[in-house]
């Protein structure tokens, strides 16, 4: 029934998947499984398959819709069993930017990855994520950038993380069109990703999270 899950999350099927989900628990088939053995390892399968191009944008997109048509069943029974999540993200586009598409793809990437994620949305600014940092223990920090405009303030923010002392409490992580790995090293960050595939791939390896 694994398998199937995976492939109904590969067509963007939510009822199937929902509808499996919901027969793994009748058949008392612990919640921790039906994450990471069916909805998780669905949504590695179509991270790997964006990242050789054989699925794109809309097909992601669909496939995280229907990942969460199953997490909504799910969640109230893991929260019951006592796991946690994977870690928790704070994500957000930087101050000067109203982009979000590219951000919500990556947050749902990230919810399909098992990761808890708070969406502080567009236009944010250094003080705003700092502010939600001191309110909330978060494990990462994602910025977003699509203008070379805002990309300072992904800057701006590293260094205020560093004065509050909050830059040794999480792990940064940098993305967008036109943010690179050079960029991201020069201001500190912990971490970029090129795409939402390679982001979670990058939040699991910032956190030691291994996956078999």
């Amino acid at each position: 029934m694994f398998e199937e899950i995976r492939h109904e999350l590969e067509i963007g099927n939510a009822a199937g998947v929902k509808e499996l989900v919901v027969k793994l628990l009748e058949e008392s088939v612990l919640p921790k499984r039906i994450l990471e053995e069916g909805l998780v390892s669905g949504m590695d399968l179509i991270g790997a398959k964006f990242r050789k191009n054989e699925v794109f944008i809309p097909e992601v997109m669909i496939a995280a819709k229907a990942m969460h048509a199953g997490l909504d069943v799910l969640n109230p029974h893991l929260a019951k069993s006592g796991v946690k999540p994977a870690g928790r993200i704070l994500i957000g586009t930087v101050k000067g930017d109203l982009h979000d598409i590219g951000k919500n793809i990556v947050g749902m990437m990230f919810r399909g990855a098992g990761f808890e994620v708070v969406d502080c949305g567009i236009d944010v600014s250094p003080k705003s994520f700092v502010e939600a940092l001191e309110k909330e223990a978060f494990d990462i920090v994602a910025m977003s950038s699509l203008l070379t405009t805002s990309m300072p303030f992904m800057d701006e923010t590293l260094k205020l993380l560093k004065s509050e002392g909050l830059d040794l409490k999480v792990r940064t992580m940098v993305g967008g069109a036109p943010v690179t790995q050079d960029f991201a090293e020069r201001i500190g960050a912990s971490g970029y990703a090129s795409d939402a595939s390679q982001a979670v791939d990058k939040a699991r390896e910032l956190l030691g999270i291994v996956r078999v």
